[in-house]
């Protein structure tokens, strides 16, 4: 299965809440000092994590 060409990140907006670690489905996210990070070789680019962001410190960024 090819990934889309679609990729999300985490930027400097991150103030660390945990919100995108509880709704990522693929736990890919890893927390620590914000900003939190995400393992794109296990993201499903599925958007849930930017949805729900209260800080929308994740963004879309197409390749």
């Amino acid at each position: 299965m090819a990934l889309s060409p679609v990729s999300y990140y985490i930027t400097d907006r991150c103030v660390a809440c945990g919100t995108c670690t509880r709704v990522c489905r693929e736990g890919c996210i890893s927390g620590g000092a914000p900003p939190f990070k995400i393992r794109q070789p296990y993201c499903t680019r599925c958007g849930l994590c930017a949805a729900k962001c209260p800080m929308k410190a994740i963004v879309r960024q197409e390749k």
